[in-house]
């Protein structure tokens, strides 16, 4: 069996340059459709089993973020299934992943991926719930569905709003909701139970269908990062943006919460709003206070590294933590993940996954318990 690379598959990017010797793979990173931002990757290889394979991706140098490659090792798997790091070197121009694949059939991916199939099922398992309710927001610039899951009830004086994957890249963000939701709807889990007694919670758990489905890192299908539309959203350019953000106004929001990934950063860590000019004290307070309760709920949780403070600019209200502290007043953070591991506690073989993205998922129960009894 000859070689053979595709990536006609949901959420497949790759470009070949030369695969005729399983030493020798030439390989580019696809950019995002529409727009010039190159750095996820997710492909298929058949016929090396047994043969040492080196992949080379010949641009990894001119990506968005080359630093992210830094320290990384890409993911692999044979079913889709269980995900397991393979050795993967940076020389500051390519990078190179090592791998001797065990069967006829492997995949390779810059993260464990999220598929469209999954959160489809996702959603359907929690509207079973009887704490749950499906809603229609509207449609993606393809025509796909934009789902919010509204958990608990509506009337609750406490509101929250969980976002995930504005970049559809970062996968890591959708498996945090999943493990997130299965805890809030579980009857045995304490936080859950308190939860749905004081607040409603409106979840969506992918804000980006398009760029999901198409193997993009960063962008919509109109080539819009949606994390820069908030402050003017349109139907035409942002679609997801202008439906959510017109919902929140309806419901009001007392706690918002953004989870993306990190491309560079191995740490677990929150991003805030005090860049804003009029940020106070007690905002600040609560912030400290929430990322105080994380460090007990999860130990993947850090507040040492992060982005440190950014001064104010044209673009802070274009991204959506900032914008949802201006435009309600409450307590709204950018929760980061890493694509590469956590340096504090690394794990060799999975490096960080998917399930540990749903557990901390499961663990942001408590500082959101305490920061709506605390307000």
């Amino acid at each position: 069996m000859s070689l053979k690379i595709s990536c006609q598959f949901d959420a497949g990017a790759i470009e070949v340059v030369d695969a005729t010797s399983a030493a020798a793979i030439d390989l580019n990173i696809r950019h995002d459709s529409h727009a010039q931002i190159t750095q996820w990757f997710y492909f298929r290889l058949q016929g090396a089993q047994g043969q040492a394979c080196r992949m080379r991706l010949l641009n990894a140098g001119a990506s968005a973020y080359p630093d992210g490659w830094i320290d990384y090792q890409a993911m692999a798997s044979y079913d889709r299934v269980t995900w397991f790091r393979v050795p993967t070197s940076y020389d500051g121009r390519v990078m190179t992943i090592a791998h001797t694949p065990a069967m006829d059939s492997v995949y390779y991916a810059y993260f464990e991926p999220y598929s469209w199939e999954r959160h489809l099922e996702l959603l359907d398992r929690a509207q079973l719930s009887e704490h749950v309710r499906m809603l229609d927001l509207g449609s993606s610039v393809d025509g796909r569905d934009l789902n919010a899951l509204v958990i608990g009830d509506p009337g609750a004086a406490r509101k929250v709003w969980v976002i995930a994957r504005q970049h559809p890249g970062e996968t890591m963000a959708e498996w945090f909701v999943e493990g997130m939701l299965d805890a809030l709807l579980d009857p045995s889990d304490p936080f859950g139970r308190q939860l749905l007694k004081e607040a409603v919670f409106y979840v969506v758990p992918n804000m980006n269908p398009d760029g999901s489905v198409r193997g993009n890192l960063r962008t919509n299908a109109t080539g819009a990062n949606l994390n820069r539309e908030w402050n003017a959203p349109s139907m035409t350019r942002s679609p997801e943006v202008f439906v959510v953000k017109n919902k929140m106004k309806e419901t009001g929001c007392d706690l918002f919460l953004d989870v993306h990934g990190d491309e560079g950063l191995p740490y677990v860590f929150v991003a805030g709003s005090a860049a804003l000019p009029d940020f106070t004290p007690a905002q600040a307070a609560q912030e400290k206070a929430f990322s105080d309760a994380f460090l007990v709920a999860s130990p993947d949780f850090q507040d040492v590294h992060g982005y440190g403070e950014s001064p104010y600019s044209d673009e802070t209200l274009t991204m959506a933590s900032p914008h949802m502290t201006r435009l309600f007043g409450c307590l709204s953070l950018t929760l980061e993940l890493p694509f590469k591991d956590n340096a504090n506690d690394p794990d060799p073989v999975s490096g960080w996954d998917g399930a540990r993205s749903a557990r901390l998922g499961a663990a942001v129960l408590q500082p959101i318990l305490g920061a709506l009894r605390a307000r």
